[in-house]
């Protein structure tokens, strides 16, 4: 480990750097669905609960644990866990920080490719969506076309299919930033990339607050009206699990936390920079784009062209509301052509500021772990992401395998590295010397509340959330069945805690086959591939020394309060 330690080059770099992971489609695209679907309004009060008590906790002890693990030398998941927690079993609790960005990467490129394909088609080719005229299931239909939803094997043809070029074109890109290493790559384009999408977003808001009521013969059809349609709180939604479950999963999503990329981010702060204030200032740069952004743009557009019963069917899928609905909006609104290629082109940049973030920790690991530069990660980084991305391409049929990775990995994963890191940050680095550490370099402190919902608060938070949702989807996913029709005993048990039974997903269930079974096999292959880096790794890191759990957790840097009592 002698080549230079990588850092990033200001403050407001990192800060911009760890917004562009936060800041993706999930703000845009999954965020004003899972409002609207569930209580508009009323699901804010769960939203902001969980930001409160999950969000900005695990945030600000990601970053605490981050930047001790990169003092220490170490910038991935597995060797912070290592620094944290000084037990030989912690780096492979750490192959989870790997395996979510890595395996998430490999279908997210394929629509962060769809996103430029669109801005392409608005900006040069305008007549493709001529034959779609104003029906939304002509544009339907031609985003299934779009994106070779109809049949699986797009490389088979035998021609270049349109998604598989702009998944090549997204790819190459991403791969030649990332080849440019942390400063000069991530943080020189996130620079560049978060202001210009906050201009076309604002752009597109203000075009959509005025457009009043278009249609003077639907007069209920009108901004306002749109606005309500959003933010207008249903109570009944609160005594909904089901509820809680997505505020929850949508702060995860959102603010990428439990993603390993914070972790790998943080680990390159420098001792005095301040961690407290950057974490806080990512957060609320992202819930800026989430709640004032897209939560004010998407349902009202629609809402003022088709209704709400033209959107009802269209939030039921995070990517219908932007490929479906919102290019019937655009092609009823003057200008169209415009707002539709700002629309798509700030859904492509940040998609792109989202999936550098998930190269980013697997290539540190692999830099770190064997010693070898930037060009070799990269070249086996290309050929793990290659082989996922070719397999979610292949199985286009329907998005079942976009669907069921996200399942598997962007939810449960997520949620199981959460609590990992949770309990490691309390039993193995205690709270009171992680946020002792959190302040060194801080220009404010974090509120003493925060003692307590970080060590009581947030685990039990997480484990209750945890157990509903593997209550209320896991069974369906497995077996096709909810767990109260598996077990009619449960019944009367479910319809207290739950009240009615919540509406089953139709997915085809792991016990059947089919992609849901391939994905799963494909995840743990990716899985076993990171597991055997490892324990190459740990080999590595013994014969060249020191291990990650044998560098003392009060060395590096002394804790303020350390510096005080020697005062």
């Amino acid at each position: 480990m002698t080549k230079p330690r990588e850092e990033w080059s200001s403050r407001l770099g990192v800060i911009l750097a760890v917004a562009g992971s936060a800041v993706g489609l999930g703000n845009f695209l999954r965020f004003p669905g899972n409002a609207a679907q569930n209580g508009g309004g009323a699901f804010m009060i769960p939203y902001f609960i969980a930001l409160l008590v999950l969000g900005i906790p695990i945030c600000w002890l990601e970053w605490a644990m981050a930047r001790r693990g990169g003092l220490a030398g170490y910038n991935s998941c597995p060797g912070v866990f290592g620094v944290i927690w000084r037990h030989r079993a912690s780096k492979y609790f750490g192959s989870l920080g790997l395996l979510i960005p890595l395996v998430i990467y490999m279908y997210y490129v394929y629509v962060e490719g769809w996103c430029l394909g669109y801005c392409y088609l608005y900006l040069a080719m305008p007549g493709s969506f001529a034959a779609c005229g104003r029906d939304p299931a002509q544009f339907s239909a031609y985003f299934r076309e779009f994106v070779g939803q109809n049949s699986d094997g797009l490389m088979f043809d035998g021609r270049p299919h349109i998604s598989v070029i702009f998944w090549l074109i997204v790819f190459t890109i991403n791969f030649l930033l990332i080849y440019r290493g942390l400063s000069k790559g991530i943080e020189s384009f996130c620079k560049y990339a978060m202001p210009a999408m906050a201009v076309c977003a604002i752009i597109v808001l203000i075009r959509v607050l005025t457009l009043g009521t278009p249609d003077p013969s639907k007069p209920d059809q009108n901004v306002i009206n749109g606005l309500g349609f959003m933010w207008n709180p249903d109570m009944e939604k609160l005594k909904d699990f089901n509820t809680w479950l997505a505020a929850a999963g949508q702060i995860f999503f959102s603010l990428s936390v439990g993603f390993g990329v914070i972790i790998n981010y943080a680990s390159y702060l420098k001792r005095n920079d301040d961690l407290v204030l950057s974490g806080l200032t990512a957060t609320s740069t992202n819930e800026f784009f989430e709640v004032c952004l897209g939560g004010l743009i998407t349902i009202p557009a629609a809402f003022v062209f088709l209704g709400a019963t033209g959107i009802a069917g269209s939030i039921n899928s995070t990517f219908s509301l932007g490929f479906h609905t919102l290019p019937v909006v655009f092609a009823y609104m003057p200008f169209g052509r415009l707002f539709g290629f700002l629309w798509f082109f700030m859904l492509f940049l940040a998609a792109i500021t989202s999936s550098l973030s998930m190269l980013q920790p697997v290539a540190a690991f692999i830099e770190e772990a064997f010693s070898i530069g930037r060009h070799a990660a990269v070249v086996i980084l290309g050929t793990l992401t290659g082989a996922g991305g070719l397999f979610v391409i292949y199985f286009s049929n329907g998005l079942k395998a976009v669907d069921a990775i996200d399942f598997w990995v962007g939810t449960l994963a997520i949620f199981v590295l959460s609590m990992i890191q949770v309990f490691i940050f309390i039993f193995a680095y205690g709270v009171d010397r992680g946020l002792a550490d959190a302040h060194d370099g801080a220009h404010i402190r974090i509120p003493r509340v925060f003692y307590f919902v970080i060590k009581y608060v947030t685990p039990t938070y997480l484990i209750v959330i945890f157990v509903g949702w593997c209550t209320q989807a896991m069974p369906v996913r497995v077996f096709g069945e909810p767990l109260y029709q598996l077990v009619p005993a449960l019944q009367p048990l479910w319809a207290r805690v739950f009240g009615s039974a919540p509406p089953v997903d139709k997915v085809p269930a792991l016990i059947d086959g089919g992609v849901e079974l391939y994905s799963v096999i494909m995840i743990v292959a990716a899985m076993a591939i990171l597991l055997g880096m490892i324990f190459l790794a740990g080999k590595h890191w013994k014969r060249f020394g020191p291990e990650p759990t044998q560098i003392p957790l009060p060395g590096g840097f002394p804790t303020a309060q350390m510096e005080r009592r020697a005062r």
